[in-house]
């Protein structure tokens, strides 16, 4: 008798989400940013600098060249901090303020893809230790995220590849797909901006959540579904999410101007 020939197992579906806006509302790097400030890991002055690249974001939207410069410098700062002690800040983070900041429409989600047995990765700009403590949190099999070089448990200030983003998101996703048998075809994605059109473009089912408007008008105009997490209608929520980021830039300028005046009082 023929011995039987043998089948390699079925690839599995998976299930890929953004962070920033798609699980978590708002930029999960702001508030790991806040609290290693308020931690004295920088200063005020590098605080302004944030502050003013937040500033342009909000007037002008995201840019390459903002994003690099937001690269650098954030990897600059963390230079020669310990892996660990960021990574129990990113704890400390989760557990008061991104735990709160949850959608639950994304969560919900997350959780049917888990129960249908399907893999589900977070695929973010923010850092991988920051992005992988999410994860875990959330039950999801991993995290694709921007990997920062350490040595001797110690950040070095650069960076291990290309900053998870655009492009890099699409390419990422298709090598973890090889690696790991996921068949791209079955495969949902998920994001809010064009900046998350490669990861999207490279599976059979992608799926904008709180899109912003370029992203929201390409959808429609290929055919995508559109789901919306945010409540209160669309309009309504941008102008919310306006109102938060124009509230952490004043939050900002408080504390830049404290700062200051409490140098010139001599304290």
């Amino acid at each position: 008798m023929p011995s039987p020939v043998e089948s390699s197992p079925p690839a599995r579906a998976a299930a890929f989400f953004d962070v920033d806006n798609t699980i978590i509302r708002g930029a999960s790097a702001f508030h790991l940013a806040r609290a290693l400030y308020q931690r004295r890991f920088f200063g005020t002055r590098d605080l302004l600098r944030f502050a003013l690249i937040q500033a342009k974001y909000l007037l002008f939207g995201e840019s390459r060249s903002q994003i690099e410069l937001v690269r650098s410098r954030a990897l600059s700062l963390i230079a020669g901090r310990s892996v660990a002690e960021i990574t129990a800040v990113g704890e400390d983070v989760y557990d008061t303020v991104l735990e709160l900041r949850i959608f639950p429409g994304t969560k919900r989600l997350l959780d049917e893809h888990l129960a249908a047995g399907d893999q589900v990765w977070l695929v973010t700009a923010t850092p991988v230790e920051i992005g992988s403590l999410i994860a875990r949190r959330l039950g999801a099999t991993g995290c694709l995220g921007t990997i920062g070089e350490h040595s001797g448990g110690f950040y070095t200030g650069r960076l291990v590849g290309d900053l998870m983003h655009g492009e890099a998101k699409g390419a990422a996703v298709r090598e973890l797909a090889e690696r790991e048998g996921i068949d791209l075809s079955a495969s949902y994605a998920y994001g809010d901006s064009l900046n998350d059109l490669p990861m999207m473009r490279t599976v059979g089912h992608p799926c904008p959540i709180n899109p912003d408007a370029r992203l929201r008008r390409h959808a429609k105009d290929v055919g995508w579904p559109i789901r919306e997490f945010r409540g209160r209608g669309r309009r309504v929520a941008g102008r919310g999410m306006k109102t938060a980021s124009w509230a952490g830039a004043a939050w900002v300028a408080g504390l830049v101007l404290r700062s200051i005046r409490r140098r010139l009082q001599g304290r």
